[in-house]
């Protein structure tokens, strides 16, 4: 699949020299003294759990970031299904390289498959349905770029990536400002002052907060730990005027349900927050 347009290459680089720097420091003792500089050797990438594997375009641009003579030999892509026992690739070159991007490869590799796998199933309930999933800002510090591609790779669909990217005005900057009414007017104004193109989504809490939102004229009305039924009626009260998202405590096995009340999107911050790493490791060829 194509890489989403916030993994760039100097997003990436970025990462990827402050990982390897956290890691390595000085050097890697363990591997200059023991392997010669010269030993050229490979290793598999062994799937050790059932998954959607993610990061494996990640890993190749680490091992050729590191040293651009290692050559990677891709069997399964991102976003593919893969089982215990499958090599995923084989990278081939300076034994000392293979060793000192080990970890960093499968610290990635691990949590972004777990984040793919469990994306792609709750996705697979959706099916059949015209509702999407969404991920949200509920990621680890400084690796969101490949938590958010996960997700991307698992089938689900990018919220905002960041702060930056969209207006959304939660619970708290409603409360600052008194009403969504009065929130929503100064967001407006703060965009026209400083010619941006940012959509305005609005949280909501209540009926009452949906209709003064729908007057407000916003892009997108988030129904904040609403009941099917409430959803079901504020569906019916946007009707069609702006998208709507549900959000808050969802979990897998209301999904199909939430879907039936005909929101736009579902986001969802266990994607991210809960999924647990899948079992890979790097192994060497003998």
């Amino acid at each position: 699949m194509k890489r989403p347009s916030y993994a760039t290459d100097k997003v990436l680089k970025t990462f990827i020299k402050n990982a390897l720097e956290e890691d390595i420091q000085d050097g890697d003792h363990s591997t200059l003294s023991t392997i010669p500089k010269d030993l050229k050797q490979s290793a598999k990438l062994l799937v050790k759990q059932d998954c959607i594997l993610a990061g494996v375009e990640l890993a190749e641009i680490i091992f050729k970031t590191f040293d651009k003579d290692l050559k990677v030999e891709i069997f399964i892509k991102d976003g593919q299904a893969a089982k215990i026992g499958d090599i995923a690739f084989i990278v081939t070159g300076s034994a000392r390289s293979i060793l000192s991007t080990e970890r960093l490869v499968l610290n990635c590799m691990q949590r972004m498959s777990g984040i793919a796998t469990l994306t792609h199933d709750w996705d697979s309930r959706l099916v059949g349905t015209k509702t999407k999933l969404l991920d949200t800002r509920k990621t680890t510090p400084n690796f969101r770029v490949c938590e958010k591609w996960a997700v991307a790779i698992g089938g689900g669909t990018n919220h905002r990536y960041g702060l930056y990217d969209m207006i959304m005005l939660k619970d708290n900057h409603i409360d600052y400002n008194g009403s969504i009414t009065n929130a929503v007017k100064m967001a407006k104004d703060y965009i026209k002052t400083n010619k941006k193109k940012l959509k305005i989504e609005v949280e909501t809490r209540s009926l009452e907060e949906v209709k003064e939102a729908i007057k407000a004229k916003v892009d997108r009305i988030m129904l904040d730990n609403m009941n099917v039924a409430m959803m079901k009626q504020a569906v019916e009260m946007i009707n069609g005027s702006c998208e709507s998202e549900a959000s808050g405590g969802i979990t897998r096995d209301m999904l199909k349900e939430i879907a039936s009340a005909g929101v736009t999107y579902i986001s969802a911050g266990a994607l991210t927050h809960s999924a647990e790493n899948i079992d890979l490791s790097l192994k060497a060829v003998k």
